[in-house]
């Protein structure tokens, strides 16, 4: 019997991927944002997103992991690490100085709910626990703008193993820090503190699902919600929660800061689909942050034959929002 390898869809050949150099270009990020020197002044330097004294800072970079690639340029880390969403430091997008009150050490995540035995592990000891790898993936904001990063971490489907989840677990329900002392965006009483985010059992259990500890071969910057955030290729970036500091095996659906928000805007599901629009938006096209260009969006993100079968018989949920 021969057997036949086929490449997931969002694989390109490695003599078609952007070399480096090519990416990093400053030129071509000058040209993209259209501005000179005295623009970029509100960027901050590469040295100056990295955490201080990171203890796993050993474990970086991690080995790339091949299968999991990308059919456009990597945003350079100058720009994807000063247009951010971080709703604990604010509503605006260059929110990196102000995410820098986040302290990340020491930092415990409680894992309970529908498991054998709920433990609590400080984030140094579980990211050694589990191999990291480096992919390469696709990052859609529910805004309509997008952007490609080198993300750090582990299968999402490597920590539930680690949980030991029940069979009564049908969801995941992941929830970050609350202390308006340190991230004064809390002090908000519009929003529904602390942030919350759930999936199914099913979908926490896919390969593409991604817990993020690094981008850029090193550890994860705090403006993108360091240590340790979860990553959802598939779907709309407010799924894809910072700062976890819990982790619950639940029986029922959770809400989400979003959903609890605005329910008829920002759903459970939020898979991407350029065909259902934003209430107040069209999600035909996206923005890439780094160049100013409008592509097409793909259904899920350009993930779909991967994805696509965990929804099957749900036709009547709404999906897409």
């Amino acid at each position: 019997m021969v057997a036949i390898h086929r490449r997931p869809s969002w694989a390109i050949l490695e003599s078609r991927a952007t070399p480096e150099a090519v990416f990093l270009d400053r030129r071509r990020i000058l040209q993209g944002f259209g501005m000179g020197l005295a623009g970029l002044s509100g960027l901050l330097p590469a040295p100056a997103l990295a955490q201080d004294a990171d203890p796993t800072a050993d474990l970086y970079p991690a080995k790339r992991n091949e299968a999991y690639t990308i059919d456009r340029a990597l945003t350079p880390e100058t720009i994807s690490g000063n247009y951010n969403n971080f709703y604990e430091y604010g509503t605006f997008k260059e929110i990196a100085e102000a995410a820098q009150q986040l302290k990340t050490r020491p930092w415990e995540i409680a894992i309970d709910g529908q498991v054998e035995a709920p433990f609590t592990i400080a984030f140094d000891d579980l990211v050694r626990k589990i191999p990291l790898e480096t992919r390469l993936y696709r990052h859609r904001c529910v805004e309509a703008w997008s952007m490609t990063v080198p993300w750090v971490g582990f299968p999402l489907k490597s920590l539930v193993a680690l949980a030991k989840p029940l069979g009564s677990a049908k969801y995941v329900r992941f929830e970050t820090f609350l202390d308006p002392e340190m991230a004064p965006g809390q002090d908000n009483f519009l929003y529904p503190w602390p942030y919350v985010e759930g999936v199914t059992i099913q979908e926490a259990g896919h390969d593409l699902a991604f817990m993020v500890t690094g981008a850029y071969d090193k550890p994860l910057g705090k403006q993108f919600g360091a240590p340790i955030r979860l990553h959802l290729p598939w779907k709309y970036g407010f799924k894809s929660i910072k700062s976890i500091r819990k982790i619950s095996f639940v029986e029922e659906r959770p809400v989400g800061l979003w959903e609890a928000l605005q329910s008829s805007e920002y759903g459970f599901w939020a898979n991407v689909n350029p065909d259902v629009s934003h209430p107040r938006w069209s999600q035909a096209h996206e923005r890439v942050i780094d160049t100013g260009e409008m592509i097409p969006t793909h259904i899920f993100n350009g993930y779909g034959a991967e994805v696509a079968g965990l929804y099957a018989g749900l036709e009547s949920e709404p999906l897409y929002m």
